[in-house]
């Protein structure tokens, strides 16, 4: 064989472990190039402490999405306003209930959904209107240990 072929199939040998070894990569850290099969809905709440972006949506346990982005609300700016991904597949009713949830004692915040009993299904760009913000511990304890409980 010369030593050019030689070369040439070590070149492509070489882009193709490259290639599998970028896809298994963003297979793994659940990346996306593309945009995805999700739609967007947004939710505002009074707190969203320790939540950040993409932190899970949760429907019975079941996770269905994640957090886009968290901004402040533009008009008053004393509210946040989390974006969130729900893949395509999930039907969320327009009377849902979001809430902010932590995962065991020290862990991840998340937005856990909680299904009405509504027939209508919220669509890409709608808002869900019953929110429930995260309990802050340090607040709760601050207000004990002074005596405003």
């Amino acid at each position: 064989m010369s030593t050019a072929k030689v070369e040439m199939t070590v070149g492509v040998f070489m882009l193709v472990g490259m290639f599998c070894l970028a896809y298994i990569s963003i297979k793994l850290g659940k990346m996306e190039l593309v945009g995805g099969d999700y739609y967007a809905v947004s939710a505002q709440f009074d707190s969203v402490s320790g939540l950040k972006p993409g932190a899970r949506v949760e429907i019975a346990g079941v996770e269905v999405g994640k957090v886009d982005r968290i901004s402040l609300e533009p008009k008053s700016g004393d509210r946040a306003v989390a974006l969130l991904k729900i893949k395509s597949g999930v039907n969320i009713t327009d009377d849902v209930i979001a809430s902010v949830r932590t995962s065991g004692i020290i862990g991840d915040k998340f937005i856990k959904l909680k299904p009405g009993g509504s027939d209508k299904f919220l669509k890409n760009n709608s808002t869900i209107r019953e929110t429930e913000s995260s309990i802050d511990i340090e607040e709760l304890v601050s207000k004990f240990i002074h005596g405003k409980v």
